[in-house]
């Protein structure tokens, strides 16, 4: 099969949210000091409104954003039509680096589109009940196990405390 890891990586609110207005709803510097070190090294795969949100391509990675506007291009990037398009690519950049893992960074449309084919859910809790208008639907326990958990504590740059769980998904008996 497949010996390329899909992870999908999001920080997600006790009630479900990971987005407002085009943004985060939160200030966390801890847990995006948390994505820096799980990203690094490997093909980021993003949305369009996120990588705008972010304004520029991430160091250290391979940029790749999805979007339906063949027109849309910023340096440092790749741009892809679909999800489907951006992990064939991403896996191609993956095996050029010696990545072992693609990163699937948001927003919304791109988590849902690629959930299927996630083998990996990095998910960041963000211990505060917020106000958004993206979300992120529950695991389901039968199809996802949490393999590990880390505390990341609340620093002076952070709104909340937050909980990085990884999940990784059960493997069906054929």
């Amino acid at each position: 099969m497949n010996d390329m890891t899909v992870s999908l990586i999001v920080a997600v609110s006790e009630n479900g949210v990971i987005g407002r207005a085009g943004g985060l709803p939160w200030r966390l510097s801890s847990d995006l000091k948390t994505f820096r070190r799980l990203t690094m090294d490997k093909p980021i795969v993003m949305g369009r409104k996120t990588f705008q949100s972010i304004g520029k391509p991430l160091d250290g990675r391979d940029n790749i954003v999805v979007t339906r506007d063949p027109t849309f291009e910023a340096p440092g990037i790749s741009t892809c039509e679909s999800v489907a398009d951006a992990l064939t690519l991403a896996r191609v950049l993956a095996k050029t680096r010696g990545a072992e893992e693609i990163m699937v960074i948001g927003g919304a449309e791109v988590y849902e589109r690629a959930f299927s084919v996630a083998d990996r859910i990095y998910l960041t809790r963000v211990h505060a009940e917020v106000e958004g208008d993206r979300h992120f639907a529950p695991l389901d326990a039968a199809e996802w196990r949490e393999t590990s958990r880390e505390a990341l504590p609340q620093g002076p740059k952070d709104d909340h405390a937050s909980t990085l769980f990884v999940y990784d998904r059960q493997k069906q008996d054929a």
